[in-house]
């Protein structure tokens, strides 16, 4: 296509561009890719075409809401557009009006079901991806009206017992107003419920709302009929919400006529709506009487395609055989058991980062995701989602879920030795075509060797990781294709010798590559910490190259470069006790800093422990954290709300506290904070799949003596291990040969 650049289409875009007073766009490109170092490819047409998307919303936005603060909106908005609370973004020279301050939500659903309806901070249902919600308030005889996005009174928590449930509750003057949002099964089919229980101390109304909006702002309703036995809406002609009951009255809007809420008290009905700009309000009112709670359930059939796992325990069946944790620690029972629950949620047979924002692919989250799936047990839903990796590699050998981000191949090798590792089988027949030539793509990939450069070797500029920077030589990606390598090695270890040597001597190649260019950054640095790549000074993105301590575990947990990095980030990169992203993210990020404290977990540093405590303050009252957290407010302020990459990291934290591998050896009991010894009960962790075979781990304090009991079973692959018990505060053990049974004495100086 290289006649394309003869045609004259930038000379026209510039004529016309200037012509009409606008910049020349050709070289405001120009400008922007300056500041980049020159690569293939300048920023994935993927998360272009997200970003337009999501500011297009924006735009909506702009025009809508802002204009019309007298309806009852979101959360967010009532937050983010109210001058007096912290949360207040100024709105001037926005283009756009984006959530930026309360990206928050949690996801609700049913094991192997793709749907994955969302429930904001005051209890705000969003059925489908991206569409309206329901919203429930109390309207008392007397005028006052509880609105839940408005209250200060709010409370909410998940409920795990049975579903994956939400819980809202929320109050004022004599108003009481509770929800429970989950999906079940009905005749074999997905639908989600909200069970909206209502209190008054004198006669009111309760309300179930019909909302053209959700946590990004606008989600156009055009049509809205309400059933003649008065106890269902058909929203635009597709999707139906049955009521337990019928509504006593019912009332409905559209844009011009403002929202229902201002006609909850007209004497007319109205039983259909239309709006030609898609602003539909409908509310169905349901009688409350002085002292008695009213029940109401609202049902929405989420698919006519019959569940997987067509079961009422479900959930039961999905949490029997995965790693479980009994612990004192009531926070961090909830944060793990959600976090495993999140997990399940998000891998119907892809995985996703999110249930919203991040519904799509990407491999480097799903690497992150299925290693969490594995190490917890969840072996059938990580096959699943890694049986379909091969239809996206390209004829190449390219592992492609967004062009120009060369760590992908380095993730997929890795995660699926990590498969093979733990299961203790050897790679299928199935799989030997896609690690070849995922690693010969590494080989080919890399820059030549023969130049003087600081890149010399590496991997070419890339967008890499997205919340490192502008494209740029980043050792996160080298590290991730020197792991890839290593890990290709040993896939083929047993079926293929020859390509097995050539891999891992292309592994030694890349690595000595790395350490030239690392040793010309600490020269050029005046210390050993590693930065982002080998041009850039030492930021915020330094970050992606502790990735050479964890997960891939390139070096030795006490590597000089990995600690001096993790000094210079929490000296210079943290706030408030957790990692700051100043960079795409402009956030706390939990899984970032769970990054760092593995690092120092691996280290035997005890301050990882304070960044676990950091990461579970900043977990939202249903156990999710969002991809990046507002220092001031605490909301999200990016990506999605309920990020599923920061669930993954709290499970393996947990699993490496209790057993983690370090090469030929496993450690335990590393990572348990001391408070947890402080009681009688016994602490149990399992059965945790490790490389050597399942072990499950019993710790008993005693509290006469001050001795702990650290039991452990196994079901070795093949011969025992090696194992470490280096419980903080008593003296290190090693087992010896079937020894099962150890009891530790506290140091003296602990």
């Amino acid at each position: 296509m290289s006649w394309m650049k003869w045609l004259p289409w930038r000379f026209v875009l510039r004529y016309a561009a200037r012509k009409h007073g606008f910049l020349d766009p050709i070289t405001l490109l120009g400008r922007l890719h300056s500041f980049a170092q020159p690569s293939e490819v300048g920023e994935p047409i993927e998360l272009l075409r997200a970003g337009v998307v999501f500011h297009a919303r924006g735009l909506i936005n702009s025009r809508v809401i802002q204009h019309n603060l007298d309806w009852v909106w979101p959360y967010w908005i009532e937050r983010q557009f109210d001058p007096a609370d912290p949360s207040f973004i100024p709105r001037a020279f926005s283009i756009t009006h984006v959530n930026l301050s309360h990206r928050n939500w949690t996801a609700i659903g049913h094991p192997d079901c793709d749907e994955l309806p969302i429930v904001d901070p005051r209890g705000l249902l969003t059925p489908f991806f991206d569409g309206w919600s329901l919203d429930s308030w109390l309207l008392a005889k007397d005028g006052r009206c509880l609105l839940p996005s408005r209250t200060e009174n709010c409370n909410q928590r998940a409920d795990l017992s049975a579903a994956a449930a939400v819980i809202t509750e929320s109050g004022m003057d004599g108003l009481e107003l509770s929800s429970r949002a989950w999906v079940a099964l009905e005749h074999g089919l997905p639908v989600c419920k909200l069970l909206v229980q209502a209190r008054s101390d004198l006669d009111a109304s309760l309300v179930l709302a019909l909302r053209p909006c959700n946590p990004e702002g606008i989600s156009f309703i055009h049509r809205v009929g309400l059933s003649p036995s008065r106890d269902a809406w058909v929203v635009d002609g597709k999707h139906t919400v049955a009521f337990s009951a019928p509504a006593h009255r019912h009332h409905m809007s559209d844009y011009r006529h403002g929202d229902v809420h201002i006609h909850l008290s007209d004497r007319d009905d109205q039983t259909d709506g239309v709006c030609d700009v898609g602003m539909v309000t409908a509310a169905a009112l349901f009688r409350v009487e002085p002292g008695k709670t009213t029940e109401l359930t609202a049902t929405v059939p989420l698919t006519d395609m019959p569940a997987r796992l067509n079961c009422a325990d479900a959930w039961q069946q999905e949490r029997q055989g995965h790693a479980r944790l009994v612990c004192p620690d009531a926070r961090y029972q909830m944060l793990y058991d959600a976090a495993v629950a999140s997990l399940i949620l998000h891998s119907p047979d892809d995985v996703y980062p999110g249930p919203f924002t991040y519904k799509r692919f990407w491999f480097r989250d799903a690497a992150f995701i299925i290693n969490a799936l594995l190490a917890t047990g969840l072996t059938q839903r990580a096959e699943r989602a890694l049986a379909r990796f091969p239809e996206r590699q390209t004829a190449f050998g390219y592992f492609r879920s967004q062009e120009g981000e060369w760590d992908a191949n380095g993730e997929v090798l890795w995660v699926l030795q990590r498969y093979y590792e733990l299961t203790g089988k050897r790679p299928d027949t199935f799989w030997l075509g896609p690690i070849k030539r995922g690693a010969n793509w590494i080989l080919r990939k890399r820059l030549k060797s023969t130049t003087d450069l600081p890149h010399a070797g590496l991997l070419p500029p890339g967008f890499s990781a997205e919340h490192l920077g502008p494209n740029d030589y980043y050792y996160w990606d080298d590290f991730w294709g020197i792991a890839g390598l290593k890990a290709a090695s040993r896939l083929l270890s047993h079926s293929s010798a020859k390509d097995s040597r050539a891999f891992a001597d292309g592994a030694e190649d890349f690595t000595r590559a790395v350490d030239r260019s690392l040793e010309r950054s600490e020269q050029r640095l005046g210390r050993l910490a590693m930065p982002a790549s080998p041009y850039r000074r030492l930021d915020a993105g330094a970050i992606g190259s502790l990735a050479l301590g964890y997960p891939v575990q390139l070096c030795e947990p006490d590597d000089p470069r990995l600690l001096d990095s993790v000094e210079f980030l929490l000296e210079r990169c943290f706030v408030k006790g957790a990692f700051y992203q100043d960079m795409i993210h402009s956030g706390l990020n939990a899984y970032l800093t769970l990054h760092v404290a593995q690092v120092l977990l691996r280290a035997g540093d005890p301050r990882y422990l304070d960044l676990m405590d950091a990461v579970a303050r900043l977990a939202s009252p249903t156990g999710q954290w969002p991809e990046a957290i507002h220092p001031g407010t605490g909301g999200g302020c990016m990506g999605d709300g309920h990020h599923v990459w920061a669930s993954a990291e709290w499970v393996m934290i947990i699993r490496n506290g209790f057993v983690r591998e370090e090469e030929d050896r496993l450690v335990l009991c590393s990572g348990l904070p001391g408070r947890w010894l402080e009681q009688p009960e016994p602490i149990r962790y399992g059965p945790a799949p490790t490389c050597f075979g399942p072990v499950s781990i019993t710790v008993t304090a005693n509290q006469e003596d001050g001795s702990v009991l650290v039991t452990w079973q196994a079901d070795w692959h093949r011969e025992s291990p090696r194992i470490d018990i280096q419980l903080p505060g008593f003296d290190p053990v090693r087992a010896t040969d079937h020894q099962q049974t150890i009891r530790l004495r506290r140091r003296p100086e602990a």
